[in-house]
């Protein structure tokens, strides 16, 4: 089988590419600009790097981006992997194409739509909003992302592997443990990744259910946006630009490793 590429594909690739990183290479660029516009690049410096780092309600507001989003990517996580096992385990066709329909629509469905029902729920319920109405709604459309990351590496799993460790004595706990948690471990990876990645950059869903004197980086950015062009929001989308590079190669390290690991070094 030939793998070459063709010349057509290789453009292709290189115009699509194109359109997706050359408007953030640009906006990277101009971040350094003295001239503080994005048309006419005066000169070299780091003066709206400075000016970000000295802006403290800012700087809360990142601290606040990131603890939602590590929070809910580790308990979505958590109940991901425990409801994809659950999932997995279901012997009636129907039921498990049902719970998996279900858990696909939250995937869906607009993310304005996912927005206005948490409002209406926080209300209802009485939930004043801020960082538990923004941390809740994170772990509800983070959830169904990890199911569907963790849940092919199950059917991946071959069920000698769970013969053999009842075969050796294993208990129950045993075996989700030292079986099938380390198997599916770049899936649980792979959900935690993109749940974290979600969170970071969702703007819809957060838009209606932040509240007042609490807000995340993405409903940040757009209010800055609207009061006019500032290449401090330049500098703040290049460091998050970076971070979330720095987070993909991680992430792919971690899979490459987990994908070089035995099925036969499970058992140990």
């Amino acid at each position: 089988m030939d793998k070459r590429i063709s010349p057509l594909s290789r453009i292709f690739l290189i115009v699509m590419f194109a359109l997706l990183y050359l408007p953030i290479f640009y906006l990277i660029f101009y971040s350094f600009n003295s001239g503080g516009n994005m048309y006419d690049f005066e000169n070299f410096t780091f003066d709206w790097y400075k000016e970000l780092f000295q802006d403290t309600r800012l700087l809360i507001i990142v601290l606040n981006t990131i603890v939602i989003a590590l929070l809910s990517a580790l308990i979505s996580t958590v109940i991901g992997v425990l409801g994809a096992m659950m999932i997995y385990k279901i012997r009636s066709s129907r039921t498990k194409n049902a719970l998996l329909s279900l858990n696909n629509i939250l995937i869906v469905s607009p993310d304005v739509i996912i927005g206005a029902s948490f409002l209406i729920l926080f209300t209802i319920a009485g939930i004043q909003l801020g960082f538990y109405s923004v941390l809740l709604s994170h772990i509800a459309f983070s959830i169904p992302i990890v199911v569907l990351m963790v849940l092919p590496k199950l059917s991946e799993m071959s069920p000698s592997l769970l013969d053999a460790a009842r075969d050796l004595g294993a208990s129950r706990w045993e075996v989700i443990t030292k079986v099938v948690i380390p198997y599916i471990t770049p899936g649980i990876f792979a959900g935690f990744f993109m749940a974290l990645t979600y969170s970071l950059d969702d703007f819809a869903v957060t838009f209606f259910v932040t509240g007042n004197g609490f807000t995340t980086l993405s409903v940040e950015i757009y209010s800055l946006a609207r009061q006019g062009i500032s290449l401090s929001i330049n500098a703040l989308s290049a460091i998050i630009f970076i971070v979330t590079m720095l987070i993909v190669v991680i992430y792919y390290f971690l899979t490459r490793r987990g994908k070089k690991s035995p099925d036969l070094e499970v058992l140990k």
